[in-house]
């Protein structure tokens, strides 16, 4: 585990971002990180894991030491739920060698992604060989998890995976996209096939796949893992410079970012969610939102007004 001092040097680092004592929020982390079941298994994941796009995979080619920090800190204060794709930049390929150098392979759960499709369509053979490079990168004979990037050409590339699923290369199977024009497609998808996951964005300021598609998934026995909690970066644009509510506390967050995780993993439809970073401070803090308490209803739509008043 992380030492103490490392530790306190960590919360220092973030300065104001860990608006509560650090004594406080290191004793938090000693709790066990609250978890959700994979509805198709019953198999329990932390609800707040580690995304790879945006920051993590342009630092990824920059700086191999911190890649390794953040994905330490991630297993080592409970975390395991990893997701990354091949055309995140350098991310897979990086993040595949130091989980191997690092000893912490079968401690993470590994969420990838396929898409090869081009003008809709998609060559059986180019998938298959993306596939391919993805195990060879993470150096793993089995995958936690594939979904279908952006639901890129269902038709060829999803039997893909279920075959895979079928020989025992992949564990679960599923398909994303956090393109609202998509949405409708995910939902007849969701109807047709019942993947093991989907992976949509979903933030307190982003909430319309509350009205179908998370009841559907939650219907149909999908797990959810939502993209961009933080909404990239709209909602640290509308808090900056702002304390956050005293009530807060009343669901244990003591941070913007964990104010933001706690309202998405407060649905019940949600099995984790997995916001991007590239900082061991961040990570850490991203952390603190599986502990304690979580809003309850009331408690969420206080939160909407909140943040749509500011």
């Amino acid at each position: 585990m992380i030492s103490r001092r490392d530790y306190l040097k960590l919360v220092l680092a973030a300065g104001a971002t860990l608006a509560l004592r650090p004594q406080q929020l290191w004793a938090d982390l000693k709790q066990p990180l609250l978890t959700r079941p994979v509805p198709s298994t019953g198999e329990r994941l932390p609800v707040v894991g580690l995304g790879s796009s945006a920051s993590f995979s342009r630092l990824a080619s920059e700086d191999a030491a911190a890649v390794a920090a953040v994905l330490r800190a991630l297993v080592e204060e409970g975390g395991r739920v990893f997701d990354t794709a091949p055309s995140y930049g350098a991310s897979e390929a990086v993040a595949g060698r130091l989980v191997s150098e690092l000893g912490i392979a079968e401690r993470v759960f590994w969420a990838t992604k396929l898409n090869v499709a081009r003008g809709g369509k998609a060559d059986p053979k180019a998938a298959l060989a993306q596939l391919e490079e993805s195990f060879a990168r993470i150096k793993k004979s089995k995958i936690d998890l594939i979904q279908v990037h952006n639901l890129g050409d269902l038709d060829t590339q999803y039997p893909l995976l279920k075959e895979l699923k079928q020989d025992g290369r992949v564990r679960y199977t599923g398909v994303t996209t956090t393109i609202p024009r998509q949405y409708d497609e995910l939902e007849r998808f969701m109807r047709r096939e019942r993947p093991d996951f989907i992976g949509i964005d979903y933030a307190i300021d982003n909430r319309t796949l509350e009205e179908r598609v998370l009841p559907l998934a939650a219907e149909r026995g999908i797990a959810v893992m939502v993209y961009a909690p933080f909404g990239r970066t709209r909602l640290w644009d509308k808090v900056r410079g702002r304390q956050l509510p005293t009530w807060a506390a009343e669901f244990d967050a003591h941070t913007w970012a964990q104010f933001f995780l706690k309202f998405v993993i407060s649905h019940p439809a949600v099995t984790v969610t997995t916001p991007a970073t590239s900082r061991v401070e961040h990570m850490v803090d991203n952390l603190g939102a599986a502990l304690g308490r979580l809003p309850d209803e009331e408690m969420r739509r206080w939160m909407v007004e909140f943040i749509e008043e500011l």
